[in-house]
């Protein structure tokens, strides 16, 4: 394993620039730690098919070694398997159980869709947050799921199917074009917006962080502003949206909210599920409301991750 100082020599002299002028040395450490160290293993129950009870079950009498995490009662941390072995087992072959990341399972947690509502998940392969959305409606309701790649958008259908997601209906097309298209048609909207991927930066994984550049950022920071517009224009009057990604840096992440929240009638709100080491938004020389978001930092359990909820007034 490679130390924190060389990982850092590896990574791009901007991007650490951009560490140094948001966080503390000590913070910048854990951080980049988080980057070198394997994460566990982590998955969602897919209550459309399984309970979490029948989980624990299986894993006790296969050996499995589980923690269950604290803020979602479906999401479990596996301590002696790695994602291949998982592949190969029953119960992720029938769809039972779903591979993904803590972290991308927060957003559609703070978005708390009911059933019966009317969902847009504007930017939505591979499916992972698209079928925790439907499960946690109780497969009650509709959701349009867009996807621009043609690529990706065939492997978001086969992950619908496969988790029996019924109420799904995956669209191919532009997301910054939604909105214009379904104007006030959904009572909530989830954003998980293209980032430049820093949190998902990974020692083991050179490509992970070789092709970022500021260049990037800022191309990507004008998508964002374009795709959080048609979001809105695709929410009724009152509803919620939620806007995430994986990435640290300020330009994707509270600069978009701050013109969001100064060039479309959108407010922040709190978010109120106690995520575990979940730091407050910067808003310094911001709006001050820009702090109820939250940045998940690297580590271990989780990825890097930005999440903020909106509401259209």
């Amino acid at each position: 394993m490679i130390s924190i100082q060389e990982m850092k020599k590896r990574l791009p002299k901007e991007f650490m620039n951009n560490l140094s002028e948001m966080f503390s040395p000590i913070v910048i450490d854990k951080i980049v730690a988080g980057m070198i160290n394997d994460r566990y293993t982590t998955l969602r129950v897919n209550t459309i098919k399984y309970t979490a009870l029948k989980f624990i079950q299986y894993c006790k009498e296969h050996n499995i070694k589980f923690e269950r995490v604290i803020w979602y009662q479906d999401a479990f941390i596996i301590k002696n398997m790695k994602e291949k072995e998982i592949q190969k087992l029953d119960i992720y072959e029938k769809g039972y159980i779903y591979l993904q990341s803590l972290s991308s399972m927060i957003p559609p947690i703070v978005l708390n869709p009911k059933p019966k509502e009317k969902i847009l998940d504007l930017t939505a392969a591979p499916g992972s947050k698209t079928t925790q959305l439907s499960a946690l409606m109780e497969n009650q309701g509709h959701i349009l799921a867009n996807e621009l790649d043609k690529i990706r958008c065939e492997r978001l259908k086969y992950n619908v199917d496969m988790q029996g997601a019924k109420i799904v209906e995956v669209v191919n097309g532009r997301g910054e074009k939604i909105g214009e298209k379904y104007q006030k048609m959904f009572d909530k909207v989830l954003l998980d917006a293209p980032c430049s991927g820093e949190g998902r930066f990974c020692a083991r994984n050179v490509m992970s962080y070789r092709n970022w550049s500021l260049k990037t950022v800022k191309d990507l920071s004008k998508l964002q502003k374009k795709l959080i517009e048609s979001a809105y224009k695709a929410l009724k009057p009152n509803g919620i949206m939620v806007y995430s990604t994986c990435t640290l840096n300020k330009e994707e992440n509270e600069f978009i909210l701050n013109w969001a929240i100064n060039n479309l009638q959108l407010k922040i709100l709190d978010i109120e599920v106690d995520f575990q080491k979940a730091l407050p938004g910067f808003s310094e020389d911001l709006d001050v409301s820009i702090n109820k978001s939250i940045r998940i930092l690297p580590s271990k359990e989780m990825e890097g991750f930005f999440v903020a909820k909106l509401k259209k007034i």
